[in-house]
């Protein structure tokens, strides 16, 4: 059931990256700003090219790589010796970490404006923690199929 949860990952990631994660704005008067991953990418890289570049490759490439890799594992192209690797990659992976930062903005909101949860921030939670387990289930299933006991 892993394998398919992975390759569902593999067209849920980027949905979740253009899904909006949240509203926001300054006054309730004037109307909301849908922020995606993507978006605040884009509007880093306005700003600081260099931070915009870090999180794309942690926060959006090194998670998809990572999930690219596992798929290929599953389906026997792509040796299980490489897990290990993986796990290092799942590490550089910063789409965890990204979203607890968004989950504090959230909570902390912006002081003078309103901010609001969108319908892609539990897209992408779902993601990062399907992600997780499906690693993880990765590294038990190969695990026990060394073990002769299971």
């Amino acid at each position: 059931m892993h394998r398919w949860i992975n390759l569902a990952l593999l067209i849920l990631f980027p949905l979740s990256w253009v899904a909006p994660l949240m509203r926001a704005g300054l006054l309730p008067l004037f109307g909301l700003s849908e922020i995606s991953v993507i978006t605040g990418i884009a509007s880093l890289w306005e700003s600081d090219i260099f931070l915009a570049m870090i999180v794309m490759i942690f926060a959006l490439f090194a998670p998809y790589l990572k999930t690219i890799a596992l798929a290929l594992i599953h389906w026997d192209i792509l040796t299980p010796r490489i897990t290990p690797l993986l796990g290092i990659l799942g590490k550089l992976a910063m789409a965890d970490v990204f979203l607890i930062a968004l989950y504090i903005t959230l909570a902390k909101g912006i002081g003078i404006g309103r901010v609001e949860t969108a319908w892609g921030l539990y897209v992408f939670t779902a993601c990062i923690l399907a992600s997780i387990w499906v690693s993880w289930r990765t590294t038990q299933t190969q695990a026990h199929a060394g073990d002769p006991l299971h």
